[in-house]
């Protein structure tokens, strides 16, 4: 049989597509992440005076200050304010233009899957941030605020940074919004198949020394704020494991759907063969 270059040209016309495709939503997603960028640019001091809320509060009445030490450094919290504050109102618009690019590769039983995951990412990672916000910062600045004092007759006060409080804020907000989404990679882990209920709820005792050691890792060194991480992140892991007997119930169901449309797929065709 002769070589066909033909059906070579035929295979590559897809993935041209797809690439162009690709191309098309990723230009948006910078077009848009852009645009917040300068929104939120245009808007850097009241979003920096949100941010700094919770460090005027820890300070007593009158007392709190933020200093700058370096010429440049102040541009460039505006900057880092802008993109962050623009990464988080463009995020939206960026998930759904993955989603456009992914879901046409997807039966509708898988997007009627993946659609809790996807309602539920932004609600979680908004309840860790709304965490660290209101309730860790808050507690770790008054911690950190209360080694000030006096030491061999010399005044110890913060003066905290505009650039280091900013990261500090940063990560911490983040961390526990990135961490709160740890339901959803177990969800999804499960539901590839990956991980069972029962090998996770086996491993619990290791599971608990993770999360620890992640606290540990990805919020300062107060033990305030990382046992507030960890336990929100162990009472998820539970939460987990009980929807995915529901979930575990579901793909049950659905199997024993499809092997009933087989069954009667089966039972038709010798019915139609006859007639």
């Amino acid at each position: 049989m002769a070589f066909e270059v033909k059906d070579i040209d035929e295979s590559r016309a897809p993935l041209l597509d797809h690439l162009i495709e690709l191309r098309t939503r990723l230009v948006r997603c910078v077009i848009a992440l852009m645009l917040a960028f300068g929104v939120c640019l245009y808007f850097a001091d009241p979003i920096l005076a949100f941010l700094v809320q919770p460090l005027k509060d820890a300070f007593p009445d009158g007392e709190g200050q933020l200093i700058f030490t370096k010429l440049p450094e102040l541009f460039f919290v505006d900057l880092k304010v802008g993109l962050f504050a623009g990464f988080m109102v463009s995020f939206p618009i960026i998930a759904n233009q993955l989603w456009a690019f992914v879901a046409p590769g997807l039966y509708a039983r898988e997007k009627k899957a993946f659609l809790p995951f996807l309602l539920a990412t932004p609600i979680l990672f908004i309840g860790g941030a709304s965490l660290a916000y209101f309730v860790v910062m808050p507690t770790a600045f008054r911690w950190f605020l209360g080694f000030g004092g006096d030491a061999g007759g010399l005044t110890v006060e913060a003066l905290p940074a505009a650039g280091e409080y900013l990261n500090l804020v940063m990560q911490f907000i983040l961390a526990f919004g990135l961490t709160f989404l740890l339901p959803v990679l177990l969800m999804l882990l499960h539901r590839a198949g990956i991980v069972t209920r029962a090998q996770l709820a086996g491993a619990r005792r290791y599971v608990i020394v993770g999360v620890v050691a992640l606290a540990a890792i990805v919020t300062p060194p107060d033990p305030g704020s990382q046992i507030i991480l960890a336990l929100p992140l162990l009472l998820l892991f539970e939460g987990s494991l009980i929807l995915m007997r529901f979930q575990e119930s579901a793909v049950a169901r659905d199997a024993a759907a499809d092997a009933a449309s087989d069954d009667n797929t089966a039972e038709a065709e010798p019915e139609a063969s006859i007639d």
